[in-house]
């Protein structure tokens, strides 16, 4: 018997009980910057060296942090069922805890590429400094979706939520296009769960929404039993 179809969408909420900040504060500021400094090509054109120190620092926190509690309770679920996860979200704190299908809408902090050619991606866990090049002598980049640039992973994303019988939505807001975009691909009749401290969403806008106002450490495990529960 085939297993039932789950798709998580996950964002900043998801990872910020292991350490990690969310994108950016109320301010709009991210990490004491302006996003437009550390997370556009104008702002890596104008200064290269501001916004590659910005990431190092980015890198060197996912080093020392680890999945919380959230993050395991997903690779669980693939015990019982096909699981397939979308994050916003740049560390590899899905993968650590042991999920085997995510796609990373905004690219992931662990990887960098050519600033030329595109499809010349590389695994990098250390410091990324100007004059670290790609085999042509091209400078090395974040592989980081930023602010203006096409997000090259949202068909993918868009193909996967149309095969889910079962949607759980983690620490996003979705308010941000295009990743708010993804619920709407879900089939009407798939059971949503929405699992957020500070929930937006309303459930007149959605068949079948139930809410779990808790954050990703204490929420998605709940629902995780409750999901081998009732579909044993």
């Amino acid at each position: 018997m085939a297993k039932k179809k789950i798709v998580v969408l996950t964002g900043a909420g998801m990872s910020a009980e292991s350490g990690l900040k969310t994108f950016r504060d109320e301010n709009g500021l991210w990490e004491g910057h302006d996003v437009m400094q550390v997370a556009s090509p104008q702002g890596f054109a104008r200064n290269p060296e501001l916004v590659l120190e910005f990431y190092n620092q980015r890198r060197r926190q996912l080093l020392n942090v680890s999945p919380n509690k959230g993050h395991l309770a997903l690779a669980e679920l693939e015990q019982g069922f096909d699981v397939s996860i979308v994050t916003q979200n740049i560390d590899d704190l899905h993968e650590k805890a042991g999920s085997s299908h995510v796609v990373h809408l905004h690219g992931e902090l662990f990887k960098v590429r050519s600033t030329v050619d595109e499809d010349h991606v590389l695994d990098w866990k250390k410091d990324l400094v100007l004059g670290d090049t790609d085999d042509k002598g091209n400078q090395l980049r974040p592989h980081i979706v930023w602010f203006g640039e096409m997000v090259p992973m949202l068909e993918t994303a868009a193909q996967i939520t149309q095969q889910a019988e079962i949607l759980i939505i983690v620490g996003t807001s979705m308010q941000v296009y295009p990743a708010a975009g993804l619920i709407h691909y879900a089939p009407k009749q798939a059971p949503i769960y929405f699992v957020d401290p500070k929930p937006n969403i309303r459930s007149a806008d959605f068949n079948n929404l139930t809410v779990i106002p808790e954050t990703a450490a204490e929420g998605v495990p709940q629902l995780v039993k409750e999901l081998f529960n009732s579909w044993p």
